[in-house]
């Protein structure tokens, strides 16, 4: 079975990935592995600011993949995988990737103006050609009606 990687977060392009990746998964009788990444606090001298801000900052995280994974459920009829996990960023979609071999694709988008994030530029320079699979790069100018239609 066909499984499509997307990385969400709270930007609007996450929600065009997370989009495309769906609808791609119900035409190919797929599946879709979402993943939210918690962001890094900076170090503080004191634990237990330091603890308050990790706390607060996986919670956020677990916020947003619940969201993504509501938009799936209503539009695939299933629930989708969910990974939750702290770390660089790139880093851990290797490491996901890497655990998870029914991983077919990972499904990213741009930002519709300005230069890519992190994962867009570094998995479409560089590396690009040592990675074990494909990478989709949904433009962040698309509607959500051309996204259907190129899904």
């Amino acid at each position: 079975m066909r499984t499509y990687l997307v990385v969400v977060d709270e930007s609007e392009e996450s929600h065009k990935a997370l989009r495309f990746a769906a609808r791609r998964a119900i035409k190919t009788n797929g599946r879709v592995h979402i993943l939210s990444l918690v962001e890094q606090a900076e170090f503080t001298a004191f634990g237990g600011i330091q603890a308050t801000m990790a706390a607060d900052a996986e919670a956020k995280a677990v916020e947003v993949v619940q969201q993504a994974a509501g938009e799936i459920m209503s539009e695939m009829g299933t629930r989708p995988e969910i990974t939750v996990k702290d770390g660089d960023a790139i880093t851990v979609v290797k490491e996901v990737m890497e655990q998870n071999p029914d991983t077919n694709l990972l499904v990213l988008a741009a930002a519709a103006q300005g230069a890519p994030g992190p994962l867009v530029s570094h998995f479409t320079g560089n590396d690009c050609g040592t990675l074990s699979r494909p990478v989709i790069i949904i433009p962040g100018a698309l509607d959500n009606a051309t996204i259907d239609e190129l899904s």
